[in-house]
């Protein structure tokens, strides 16, 4: 007797379980899952970002949350289909609760669920004007002195924060203010971006003259506007700029540039923020109903206090701050930190003839950008993936699909790949004296990143400077005083600089809460980022998910957007829904809201 097809014990399998959830039978729908299971849930059944980790925490979210959410229709998404290979079964499946429709993926193991993800794709009768349901723009028939489009959208943004408050005010311009806007646009909630520079995109524009996004062109597309297929891969910091401005102008977003917010305070009673923000020489004071801080994953720039900081009679700054190498041409500058920006730093100013020293404090984790692009993303996010019909949707979901428990043990095996592939490189790098690490556990790149947001560097150049010995390096040391016109290192080593960088890092999102709101707001709401893996600047307990990012805080009505691109596309996906909901009114029982572990 054959076996059945992929696709018919996939399907049997949903008839099961969700005939289990139908009949309230939350014993017989969690006996369709393995013992080490995992089911993570964005939005339709949680109202959250949650990880459901093992049977018993997914008999504990259907025993709070299944009478609510009443799903049904599980079923193969139309027009896919199953495959099973070395024993493990997978798909994509549709389904929909009460309120929502659900898109997800599956994998099965002897026939019983190891991993589900399941996300909120709309809500229904709030679905996006799109496709056959699309404005139609022009107004046909007759009528007299009937507003253009052009008259409607300047009496819109002449009257939205005035005549009329926004639902939902958004602080941060940047890449995910904007494609959270955008999401919630489309989804009909007054919202206000607010954003301090001058344009749309001068975050970008603003850093320092060499940088180029170190993420490919596939991984960085916004909501509902790819880039064109002849973008480059990596994006110059101008022309992701540009691309921002434009889009925030065709995406119709009410965004205020030049524009700084100044306080904001939450009642309690009448569920609303007061938040003034000074705008054209005048202070502002609006009143939504949600709060969004979009002001980037990381927080105010870490500053270090070295001794004698005061004294030095150079230039000192932030790399945040850092103009580019122009004006430091015949100087010697010191770049303290070894990551991204120091590097990218470091290159540039070698590029422009000036005498540049790094001075690594800790390991880094290095990986050649066309070796990461290759075996870490060639999968999902690249133009062979396209051509083998892979959407940058289906790539993100994939991505959610691997539960945060278990994603190293995916990405161990990809970068012991990367360290044979490019040995001579590592063994280059260390030889000059350069002090690499693999993550704690070998597990590279992103899991650096998702844990800590720091302590890598995506080569595009710099390392076979350091090698070459072009750019000059002290690694093993720390700083034990900034002198007049030098810096002297723990092995008494001194350093002659004219100017010192400090590339090093930022501070947790919720350091913006605690200026912008208070420090005890900032403190019930606690750290943002990282999963709580306890390994190195990522505290334990397990959290299973990034802390306080695109889902309900301790905070009523406060929410935090950022990350990279990709994330600020696909999470707004999930943080619109969640706004949408709010507005409209519909129920939105929280499950699993996160406990604080740690303030910052």
């Amino acid at each position: 007797m054959l076996d059945k097809a992929p696709g018919k014990k996939l399907s049997d399998l949903l008839d099961r379980f969700g005939a289990a959830l139908a009949a309230g039978d939350i014993d017989k729908a969690v006996g369709c899952f393995q013992e080490d299971c995992y089911w993570r849930d964005l939005v339709t059944f949680t109202w959250n970002i949650k990880t459901m980790e093992g049977r018993d925490q997914v008999h504990d979210m259907l025993t709070s949350q299944l009478a609510k959410s009443k799903p049904s229709n599980w079923a193969l998404a139309k027009g896919e289909e199953a495959t099973e290979s070395d024993g493990l079964l997978e798909g994509w499946i549709s389904f929909e609760t009460e309120v929502a429709r659900g898109f997800g993926h599956i994998r099965l193991k002897n026939g019983k669920i190891w991993t589900l993800l399941t996300t909120m794709v709309e809500l229904k009768g709030h679905e996006e004007p799109a496709g056959f349901a699309r404005p139609l723009g022009a107004k046909h028939g007759h009528g007299k002195n009937r507003p253009t489009w052009k008259e409607e959208r300047e009496k819109e943004a002449a009257e939205l924060g005035f005549v009329s408050q926004p639902y939902t005010l958004i602080i941060g311009g940047g890449q995910g203010g904007i494609a959270l806007g955008a999401r919630l646009r489309q989804l009909g909630v007054p919202t206000i971006i607010v954003e301090k520079n001058e344009r749309a995109g001068d975050s970008w524009r603003r850093r320092y003259k060499s940088l180029c996004l170190h993420d490919p062109v596939w991984y960085d597309h916004l909501p509902y506007i790819d880039f064109p297929r002849n973008w480059p891969v990596f994006s110059p910091k101008d022309k992701i700029g540009d691309w921002l401005e434009m889009y925030t102008k065709v995406m119709e977003l009410n965004y205020w540039s030049s524009t700084e917010a100044k306080s904001a305070a939450y009642d309690d009673e009448k569920k609303e923020w007061t938040v003034v923000v000074h705008r054209g020489g005048k202070d502002i004071t609006l009143k939504p109903k949600q709060l969004v801080l979009a002001t980037g994953m990381s927080g105010r720039p870490n500053i270090p206090k070295f001794k004698g900081m005061e004294n030095f009679k150079g230039d000192q700054h932030h790399s945040a701050k850092h103009p580019g190498p122009d004006s430091y041409v015949g100087k010697k500058v010191v770049v303290i930190g070894s990551n991204n920006s120091a590097h990218d730093i470091c290159a540039a100013l070698w590029e422009a003839g000036v005498d540049v020293t790094m001075v690594q404090r800790s390991t880094t984790h290095i990986v050649k950008s066309d070796t990461l692009m290759d075996v870490g993303l060639g999968a999902l996010y690249s133009e062979q993936a396209v051509q083998n019909g892979m959407t940058t949707a289906k790539a993100d979901l994939i991505f959610a699909s691997l539960p945060y428990k278990i994603l190293h043990e995916f990405q161990i095996p990809l970068y012991e790949k990367m360290k044979k592939r490019d040995a001579a490189f590592y063994e280059g790098l260390e030889r000059a004296g350069f002090m690499l690490d693999w993550g704690d556990d070998g597990s590279g790149l992103f899991m650096k990143y998702l844990r800590r947001g720091s302590g890598y560097y995506i080569d595009i150049g710099a390392s076979q400077l350091i090698i070459d010995g072009a750019v000059k390096l002290k690694s093993g040391v720390d700083v034990t005083e900034i002198k007049e016109h030098s810096v002297l290192l723990s092995d008494s080593t001194e350093l002659p600089a004219d100017v010192v960088v400090y590339a090093t890092g930022y501070g947790s999102m919720n350091g913006w809460a605690a200026e912008l709101i208070s420090k005890e707001v900032a403190d019930k709401v606690g750290k943002c980022w990282g999963l709580g893996s306890n390994t190195t600047k990522d505290p334990g307990p397990w959290e299973g998910e990034q802390r306080n990012m695109w889902k309900p805080t301790q905070q009523e009505a406060l929410w935090f957007h950022g990350g990279n691109l990709h994330q600020s596309r696909h999470y707004s996906q999930f943080l619109s829904l969640q706004l949408k909901a709010r507005l409209e009114g519909i129920a939105t029982p929280v499950y699993g809201l996160q406990e604080v572990h740690h303030t910052g």
